[in-house]
């Protein structure tokens, strides 16, 4: 039986084309393919200024740092993420203060940010988790009455929108990633992007050990650069994320059509545009085992996020966070991405089907 996989990168001739173009030149490292991603790129966030990096968890420490994030800050986050989310914000020796998302997006509660700003508070980093937005507009009025920062984690977002308007957009600066398993990649990479020119140009010294011009070191930096050869890569998958987009969307569409009611659903507000990082539905029960009954059955399935941050051993906090501790035990994600065919979808959603209210409780 043919398996199908939770996620696919899917490389192709033009990216091995580019590949070949940077290898014939000679010139690796970070060069004139980086600066064409940048300004490429700037395109799809209504023109703001973009710095390329290794990756998204880079970009996210970058963006931070460049805004002036340190110790003695505190940086509200959810708690329901990748723990790249919270790290960022320790590596620049602040402290993430962990929130409640709310239960129908998954995405951090704006009830609850405002509950936990102090007067050590400087920014809120909020996560488009799965690739769908936060309520942007929501957080954004509560950033502007208490003087806040405001860093969109947009790792799992590309061209996400509220309201026609594009994630990356609303904040002071964001965070995207280009790892194999997102909508789109470079292989391995990151992209800052700012509002501000000072920020962005303090970034761009941070990923280059401090310098704009060789060997006049003006901070201590770091070496955070993109190559050329994945910037090569970058820009081709780019040509093809509006329609890989919307290909997910409409994998998702179908598969909420097709599975029963037996599952929660993702839930996309009206105005809001999903881009379908993940397609996570809740179930109320054995969790693992209605992973393994998926496996069994040659269906890719990810549990994302069994643990909150709270709770790592890095972390280690004991703060209530009630619709974050029951999230964690329910969500599983099921096959969305592209290159899904009509058949692989119905065996997804058939796979489900299968089993009666009854099993869905017990498993």
């Amino acid at each position: 039986m043919k398996k199908i996989p939770l996620a696919k990168p899917i490389i192709g001739r033009k990216e091995r084309k580019a590949v070949i173009r940077v290898l014939k030149s000679g010139n690796l490292a970070q060069g004139p393919e980086v600066k064409a991603f940048e300004n490429e790129f700037s395109k799809i966030v209504g023109d703001r200024i973009c710095v390329a990096v290794n990756s998204g968890t880079s970009a996210l420490h970058l963006a931070l740092l460049s805004l002036g994030i340190g110790p003695g800050d505190e940086v509200i986050v959810p708690s329901f993420t990748f723990a790249a989310t919270a790290n960022s914000v320790s590596l620049c020796g602040a402290k993430p203060v962990f929130v409640d998302i709310e239960a129908l997006t998954f995405n951090i509660d704006p009830v609850e940010i405002e509950k936990a700003i102090t007067k050590k508070t400087r920014a809120i980093q909020v996560v488009h988790l799965y690739g769908l937005p936060a309520d942007m507009h929501r957080i954004m009025q509560i950033a502007r009455k208490y003087n806040l920062l405001v860093i969109e984690d947009a790792a799992q977002a590309h061209l996400a929108s509220i309201q026609d308007k594009r994630v990356g957009t609303f904040g002071d600066a964001a965070a995207f990633s280009f790892y194999p398993t997102k909508n789109m990649t470079s292989g391995e990479g990151g992209m800052i992007v700012f509002k501000d020119q000072d920020a962005a140009r303090v970034a761009r010294l941070y990923r280059n050990q401090g310098m704009e011009k060789r060997y006049e070191n003006e901070i201590i930096g770091f070496n955070l650069r993109m190559t050329d050869i994945h910037a090569a890569i970058g820009r081709v998958q780019l040509k093809k994320l509006e329609e890989r987009t919307l290909r997910r969307q409409e994998n998702a569409n179908y598969l909420s059509k097709r599975i029963s009611s037996k599952v929660i659903l993702p839930n996309v507000p009206e105005g809001f545009s999903h881009v379908f990082h993940q397609f996570t539905i809740r179930v109320s029960g054995d969790r693992d085992s209605l992973s393994e009954h998926l496996a069994n059955l040659g269906i890719g399935n990810g549990v994302y996020y069994p643990i909150p941050v709270h709770e790592l051993p890095a972390f280690k906090q004991r703060i209530d966070i009630p619709v974050t501790k029951l999230i964690c035990k329910e969500v599983i994600s099921l096959p969305v991405h592209s290159a899904l065919s009509r058949t692989d979808l119905n065996r997804v959603a058939d796979s489900i089907n299968q089993l009666s209210e009854a099993d869905i409780w017990r498993i």
